[in-house]
């Protein structure tokens, strides 16, 4: 009865503390999560393919199993488990009207880890999103929550740590809240990207964007060949930066960087906080086609129409320069770390008029504040109004059917041009076998290789409709292969190993495995899907299994066209 009463008091006293205004967060109010020095591996807003990194990420020494601690009060609010993503993650909300988050954990605290395995066996599912209600779950500042691993889509272990706006859905930069983290080192300039952004334009007179080598100077940064950009039109500029940190070779991602031509500044933004919902216009803010391309991330330090980013603090004229005054002008970069530690790169442009005839258009007008479609006899694609983040010259072909598939190949433009979101694609089949119409899907081609990735869709009325992510070739193709299943420790006849884990590695062809089901003598038990590396494990759990018996194992892996594989084994544990 006491506990309840405590808990129906922190709840009340946290509600009227959380409906408070949220006007300045005191920076020492967290803890840093963990009980090791503080490196980092990645920093906040880092450039990652399709969204601004959300937290920092601390090393942990190469291994997993350590402590991680709450960085403040509070309770614990949400907790994911997921084969992908932050893999298991833990959300706690504080009184001051923020949520900390940890990701890629290897394992939750002992009451937090009951509860929600309770309702993983009670919904059979291993992948959960659980909202937990306010109070249930308290925690205090320091008070070990979990412990670091390497779970979802982490590339090794670390904590990833965020802190965030509870009811903004923001994303706050954990470095301005005090965090032991070391840095004295400035950033660093790779390259200089100019860019013709008018019909008139030329860079280097040439039509299309010029990327320049740099080196460093006593002042900063400078062009290899220190001599004067000619360039005409209007002109953008875009530049290559890293941050790196005390201790620590990993790239990091810049805080501040501002934009002056003769000394007016033209462009800025700093890098305090991201909105959740426009993590995605990262697309636009970095030269995406270049990183497709390349995989090299340059910051674009002018505005594509589309981007509706709020991090900006100057953009006049978006951040675009009117070349046409025929005169010598000096571009000044300030990039600069959240410790003030900054740098520059420094050069010169030449107005200086170059003939150019306006580039052909090679396809149709897609207007980013519009609906765009191309319909055809076996094909409807829509681009609907903010898709894009800018106007495109969309090229389009349909190619003959290839034998193995059940459609033209149609090329909608190329993977250069981002998509703000998923845009909607039926196809039509061609000579499809009814016996198919359910293992039929969209599939994506890549051009350099001719291997097919699944894109999903559903056969509905002689079509296959699905919404695709990104702009390339597509056709029709089947997945009539069962996923396969291989025992890394349980033998078929051979009886039991000595061990406390069931292991299995599981793979698929094409369209990815969707759903596993595991059951000991019929009953279902929690199998955890490690996706990265294929590997599914189940942990004996004593509390729900009789020891000392022999026991019947039966396993069933379905992809996401629902072609099933099942293993049956009898082992002694």
């Amino acid at each position: 009865m006491k506990r309840l009463l405590n808990t129906l008091l922190f709840i009340v006293i946290g509600l009227a503390t959380f409906s408070q205004p949220l006007d300045k967060i005191d920076s020492n109010y967290y803890a840093v999560p963990v009980k090791i020095p503080v490196f980092l591996a990645g920093n906040f807003a880092e450039l990652r393919p399709n969204h601004f990194h959300g937290g920092i990420d601390i090393k942990t020494q190469g291994r997993t199993g350590l402590e991680v601690d709450a960085a403040a009060d509070g309770y614990v609010s949400r907790i994911v488990i997921s084969p992908t993503g932050y893999g298991r993650a833990l959300y706690i909300d504080h009184p001051n009207g923020t949520t900390t988050v940890y990701g890629h954990l290897e394992s939750f605290a002992p009451a937090i880890d009951e509860y929600i395995r309770n309702i993983q066996y009670e919904k059979e599912t291993f992948s959960i999103d659980q909202t937990v209600p306010p109070g249930l779950l308290t925690v205090k500042k320091g008070e070990q929550v979990a412990k670091s691993g390497n779970a979802g889509s982490s590339g090794g272990p670390h904590l990833h740590f965020e802190i965030r706006r509870t009811k903004e859905e923001m994303m706050l930069n954990p470095l301005m809240f005090n965090m032991p983290v070391k840095d004295k080192i400035k950033p660093s300039v790779q390259a200089l990207m100019v860019y013709p952004l008018s019909d008139d334009a030329s860079v280097s007179e040439k039509q299309t964007p010029q990327k320049f080598e740099i080196i460093k100077s006593p002042n900063g940064y400078q062009l290899k060949l220190n001599q004067p950009i000619s360039v005409y039109g209007n002109v953008g500029f875009g530049v290559q930066s890293v941050d790196l940190l005390d201790g620590s070779p990993n790239k990091c991602g810049i805080y501040s960087i501002k934009l002056s031509v003769d000394d007016q500044l033209i462009y800025s933004f700093t890098m305090d906080d991201v909105v959740i919902n426009e993590s995605k216009y990262i697309n636009s803010h970095m030269d995406y086609a270049l990183a497709v391309r390349s995989g090299q991330r340059i910051y674009r330090t002018w505005l594509e129409p589309g981007n509706k980013l709020n991090i900006y603090n100057t953009v006049e004229k978006r951040g675009i320069f009117d070349a046409t005054d025929g005169k010598l002008h000096q571009v000044k970069y300030e990039i600069a770390d959240v410790y003030g530690n900054t740098t520059s790169l420094t050069f010169k442009i030449q107005s200086k008029e170059i003939k150019v005839n306006p580039l052909p258009a090679k396809g149709e007008l897609f207007k980013y504040k519009h609906h765009n479609e191309i319909k055809d006899d076996g094909i409807k694609f829509s681009v609907p109004e903010g898709a894009l983040y800018s106007d495109v010259d969309f090229q389009y072909k349909r190619k003959t059917a290839l034998p193995k598939f059940y459609s033209p190949v149609y090329q909608l433009h190329n993977s250069s041009v981002a998509l703000h979101f998923a845009c909607p694609l039926r196809i039509k089949a061609v000579n499809l076998p009814e016996n198919l119409h359910s293992k039929v899907m969209l599939a994506q081609i890549d051009p350099s290789t001719g291997r097919i990735y699944s894109a999903t869709g559903k056969f509905d009325d002689g079509w296959v409709e699905g919404n695709i992510r990104t702009l390339g070739s597509y056709a029709l193709a089947v997945d009539t292969e069962a996923p396969k299943i291989i025992s890394l420790n349980v033998a078929d006849k051979n009886g039991k190993k000595d061990t406390s884990r069931l292991k299995f590695k599981i793979t698929d062809n094409l369209s990815g495995i969707e759903t596993f089901r595991g059951t000991i003598d019929g009953n279902w038990v929690l199998f955890e899907y490690d996706l990265k590396n294929n590997l599914l494990s189940y942990t004996f759990d004593k509390t729900r299994m009789k020891f000392g018996e022999n026991h019947e194992l039966k396993l069933e892996v379905t992809d996401y066209k629902g072609n099933t594989s099942t293993y049956k084994t009898n082992f002694n544990k």
